[in-house]
């Protein structure tokens, strides 16, 4: 598990438009009244509420500042040696591997792929 406290100034976003295949994410707020986006549309939060964005594309998510007030956020998720991240708005999807102190990442869109024997004799 990993946790952070984060604030979002007026007009910011936390991230893209995304979800993940592997880790899982909760989001607290601890002040303000942030947007949130998810595959049901866009909400308001307030300070209190909290939400579970879980695997797959049913728990894409963004948050956004759109008052002129900060808001603080505490974000708790599940920390996985893999994970691959997919972003819809753009189709871009993140790869990444931690083992040992030793870490690889890709971020990628579809067209860009290559062939399964691409360079390989």
């Amino acid at each position: 598990m990993g946790a952070s406290v984060f604030e979002l100034a007026p007009g910011e976003q936390s991230t893209p438009y995304h979800f993940q295949y592997a880790e899982e994410e909760w989001l607290l707020v601890l002040d303000g009244e942030p947007s949130l986006r998810t595959p049901a549309g866009v909400q308001t939060l307030k300070r209190g509420d909290i939400v579970a964005f879980r695997r797959g594309p049913d728990g894409a998510h963004q948050l956004r500042n759109e008052t002129s007030s900060a808001a603080r956020i505490l974000m708790i998720s599940t920390s996985e040696d893999v994970e691959v991240a997919v972003f819809p708005d753009s189709g871009k999807t993140f790869a990444r591997a931690n083992r040992s102190g030793e870490s690889v990442s890709l971020m990628n869109r579809e067209e860009a792929n290559l062939d399964y024997f691409d360079g390989e004799q």
